[in-house]
């Protein structure tokens, strides 16, 4: 079949990937000049089924209002009329339950460890490479409070089989040797052995290249305006350089997608909900982390990634502004000088935002629609590097009317509905 993928983020270009592997004439449509320059480019750099959790979670209602006064915050709400943003919001509270919790962040999880299974398959066949290390991921614990408050993610990561250790302040610094200086700082950590950090700018564009190889067509700086349809079949992409037509039609444009199939009568409940990193160079290898660690208190991720650290982090709800605001800036580098003081050198970072793609209850719409060859592979919100294979995976057995290693009908779009 002729197929056309929307967007060539990290979600777009593996769905290319699989769906070109499995025999179809691919092409990929992209408003950028390149591959993964949006959400994907600087994101912070985490590979970690374990810790795949909605935001949507029982406690946060409060915690929000708590956050609002901190200096760090890890979450922003900036005042907003407009109706999407609060109706997104309150379906993200209904969320907020333990009940609701506990569903979600099973199917998160489910759809994240297939896809780190994935992503080593992919490695073993292609030798790719992206910065990875496979040295799993620390989750640090500030006060007693959040170390006592870890048994649900637990009786998850049980469920599901995912290896874990809870550790006590000497065994972080075991983890993670550049804690030593501040290991007074911590009570505790979880960390999870399996999971792995990496590059997704720079796995997305060896893929790139991987992808032309198996035969697969980007066509870069094009304006998709909207989709043409008759009756319950997408005939073609209208673009700025003319109509685009094929078989079938996957869309991954993250937080843009909902504008494009609200015409159609979709109704996809997908926010472009703001993060934030810095990308650091290391100056002394000694201090800086080997991994990824996870600061709880200011929900802060900070990741080796070569000889740089990227930290990334913060939940801004701000709709599509991109802009940079020094006090984000400040808080990234608060967590990782507070937790590496000295591994890099603050005056050569950079600092980027971008828009994650984020449901309500944080799981992403991957399936069919009731337009017969029109697909949603997004909604990711913080987790589309973790969940990316898995995801393309399961999109081309979708299409190909496979049936998936994993269970996907709870999924799909259908399910608000």
């Amino acid at each position: 079949m002729k197929i056309v993928v929307l967007g060539a983020g990290v979600i777009g270009v593996t769905t290319a990937w699989y769906l070109a592997k499995s025999g179809h004439q691919v092409t990929v449509l992209d408003r950028q000049t390149s591959p993964a320059l949006e959400t994907s480019f600087g994101n912070a750099g985490e590979v970690s089924p374990g810790y795949s959790s909605p935001w949507a979670a029982p406690g946060i209602p409060m915690k929000a209002v708590k956050w609002l006064f901190m200096k760090h915050a890890p979450l922003i709400i900036r005042p907003m009329a407009d109706a999407a943003t609060w109706r997104w919001v309150m379906a993200m509270l209904r969320n907020c339950t333990a009940e609701r919790y506990a569903v979600n962040k099973g199917r998160m999880v489910r759809i994240a460890e297939y896809s780190r299974d994935c992503l080593a398959e992919l490695r073993t066949e292609t030798g790719i490479h992206y910065d990875e290390r496979m040295q799993g991921t620390l989750q640090v614990f500030r006060d007693q409070k959040q170390l006592d408050g870890i048994g649900k993610d637990i009786e998850v990561l049980k469920a599901d089989g995912v290896p874990f250790n809870v550790l006590d302040p000497a065994g972080c610094v075991t983890a993670e040797p550049g804690l030593a200086p501040v290991k007074h700082k911590i009570v505790g950590g979880l960390q999870l052995p399996g999971d792995e950090t990496g590059d997704c700018f720079k796995f997305t564009n060896a893929l790139h290249k991987l992808c032309e190889d198996a035969g697969v067509v980007f066509r870069f700086g094009v304006d998709i305006r909207r989709l043409k349809y008759e009756r319950d079949r997408i005939v073609a992409v209208e673009t700025s350089l003319g109509d685009v037509e094929a078989d079938a039609y996957v869309l991954a444009l993250g937080s843009y997608a909902p504008a494009l199939v609200k015409p159609l009568g979709l109704d996809l409940p997908v926010y472009p909900v703001k993060g934030y990193s810095i990308t650091v160079p290391i100056v002394d290898e000694a201090r800086a982390p080997v991994s990824t660690v996870m600061d709880e208190t200011f929900k802060v991720a900070i990741t080796r990634l070569g000889d740089r650290i990227r930290v990334g982090g913060m939940a801004e709800i701000a709709g599509f502004n991109l802009d940079l605001p020094p006090a984000r800036r400040a808080t990234l580098e608060h967590s990782v000088e507070d937790l590496f003081g000295g591994a890099g050198d603050q005056k050569r970072a950079t600092f980027w935002t971008g828009l994650r793609p984020m449901t309500p209850d944080g799981t992403p719409v991957i399936g069919p629609t009731r337009y017969g060859n029109l697909y949603i592979n997004g909604g990711h919100g913080t987790l589309g590097w973790t969940m990316s294979c898995g995801s393309g995976k399961v999109m081309a057995d979708l299409v190909n009317r496979v049936k998936p290693a994993i269970e996907t009908a709870d999924l799909a779009l259908s399910r608000y509905h």
